[in-house]
């Protein structure tokens, strides 16, 4: 009798922690349409379902994989700022961000949430170093309060994890969960909060001068660290100024992939996944509320 009692109330709890979790799941895909909706009317920029839905998706997967970390933050979407900073050529700027913390008895993790992927983060390290040195800066000697750790949480999914989500098999969902890592470390050094600080100050100076001079096209060909892909393919094609651009131009040129000649370059729209996507924005969707107040 007495195991008979003590299944019920394990198979009570199971119960109750399966409906918490398809509350808590339904709860983020409700606010994840309104928050949607807010940006899209104040912004006017809409994605396309699919998009969308993949913004959905790293949402609830974060969820499913980084519950306790989430269920734990203590402070979302802390604003960092460093003010009134002077450039070499005298350019008054202010270098702000946006992170969230973890308290946890007498320590104190910062996380900085990126939707990139955890194998690029791993590879380009010393770019997120450096943002997460000025952020541990304001953190410990402007607000004056200890920080204990850095790291970043990597939203993107891995190809594998994709797959298995595509292909809708829980097993495979759940084994892929386990393996999948977004929590990356970020090792923190005051020493080099100054060099960071001015290369801030270099690239405004650059800004004010509009010296806006383009990587060469060597450098557009070359693999990006992490990745397979080059940095024509991941960067530029991702920039609306590379048709104005004369490295990409030159980069194109020579690209075996453009033999139609200059109307197959000027209507390069991306690979056919960004093409569909940006045809189809809109295009299958509920015709959306055109008031912000209607959402409130």
């Amino acid at each position: 009798m007495k195991d008979e009692l003590n299944l019920l109330k394990k198979d009570k709890a199971r119960l109750k922690e399966l409906q918490y979790l398809v509350e808590m799941e339904e709860w983020i895909t409700e606010e994840y349409e309104a928050n949607y909706e807010r940006l899209r009317l104040e912004g006017g920029h809409a994605l396309s379902p699919e998009v969308k839905r993949q913004g959905l998706l790293q949402v609830l997967m974060y969820f499913r994989k980084m519950r306790e970390v989430a269920e734990t933050v203590t402070e979302t979407e802390v604003k960092l700022t460093l003010p009134e900073q002077t450039s070499p050529k005298g350019n008054k700027f202010t270098i702000e961000g946006v992170v969230d913390i973890i308290r946890e008895k007498d320590s104190t993790t910062m996380y900085d949430v990126k939707t990139h992927d955890a194998d690029y983060v791993k590879a380009n390290k010393e770019d997120y170093i450096d943002q997460l040195n000025v952020y541990t800066h304001i953190w410990q000697n402007l607000r004056n309060e200890t920080l204990n750790g850095t790291a970043i949480i990597a939203t993107q999914f891995p190809r594998t994890l994709k797959k298995a989500i595509d292909a809708d098999e829980e097993e495979k969902l759940i084994r892929e969960l386990e393996k999948w890592n977004p929590v990356i470390p970020i090792p923190f050094s005051q020493e080099k909060v100054e060099d960071t600080i001015n290369k801030f100050a270099c690239v405004v100076d650059r800004i004010e001068n509009r010296e806006f001079h383009p990587p060469s096209v060597d450098e557009l060909q070359e693999r990006i660290k992490g990745t397979k892909q080059r940095f024509a393919t991941r960067v530029c094609r991702n920039c609306d100024a590379r048709f104005s651009c004369d490295a990409y131009r030159e980069y194109a040129q020579k690209s075996s992939s453009f033999s139609g000649g200059f109307a197959q370059y000027i209507n390069d729209l991306g690979n056919s996944d960004e093409v569909e996507n940006f045809t189809n924005t809109n295009a299958f969707e509920t015709p959306p509320p055109n008031d912000i107040n209607d959402l409130i």
